[in-house]
C-alpha cells in the first residue's frame, strides 16, 4: 500500500514541474537532412534512416551524409564444455558529411548468451534498435553545434 501511494505521489509531482524528455521535441532544430546514403550493417541502418527521417524540413541549412556502419558479436566468454556464455556486442557507426567531415560513434554491451535462439536474436535486435537511437541523439546534437 506505501509503495502505491509513493508512485502516485511521484507521478503527481512530475506531470507537475512541467518534466519533458530531452530529446522529445529537438525545437531547437536549425538544419534539415535531405540525402542519406548507407552502407554495412542492414538492420542497423533501417533502424538509423527509421530515426533520422523525423530530420527532413524546409531548413536553409541541409546536410548530405553517408552513412557506413558495422556491427559485431565477439565472444568474451565460454563455460567449461566450451558453450559461449558472454558476448560483446559492439556498433560502430560513421557519417561523413559532404563537407568533408566524418563524425564517428561507437556503442557497446556485453549480453549473456540465452540458450533459446529466437530469444537471442529478439534480444540482439532490441540492443540495435538501442545502439541505434543513441546514435541518432548524438548525431543531432552533433549536427546542431556544425555552422
Amino acid at each position: 500500500m506505501i509503495k502505491k501511494f509513493t508512485i502516485v505521489i511521484t507521478l503527481v509531482i512530475l506531470t507537475g514541474c512541467g518534466f519533458t524528455p530531452m530529446h522529445s521535441k529537438n525545437n531547437n532544430i536549425n538544419f534539415s537532412i535531405e540525402q542519406i546514403n548507407f552502407s554495412g550493417e542492414r538492420e542497423l541502418n533501417n533502424f538509423l534512416k527509421i530515426g533520422l527521417t523525423r530530420y527532413k524540413n524546409s531548413s536553409d541549412k541541409k546536410f548530405f551524409i553517408d552513412v557506413e556502419s558495422e556491427f559485431l558479436k565477439i565472444i568474451l566468454t565460454k563455460d567449461k564444455t566450451g558453450k559461449i556464455t558472454n558476448y560483446e556486442l559492439i556498433a560502430n557507426v560513421t557519417f561523413k558529411l559532404k563537407s568533408n567531415k566524418e563524425i564517428e560513434f561507437s556503442e557497446k554491451k556485453i549480453i549473456e548468451n540465452l540458450d533459446d535462439n529466437f530469444e537471442q536474436t529478439k534480444q540482439e535486435r532490441s540492443v540495435k534498435l538501442i545502439f541505434a537511437t543513441s546514435i541518432i541523439n548524438k548525431l543531432i546534437t552533433q549536427l546542431n553545434i556544425i555552422q
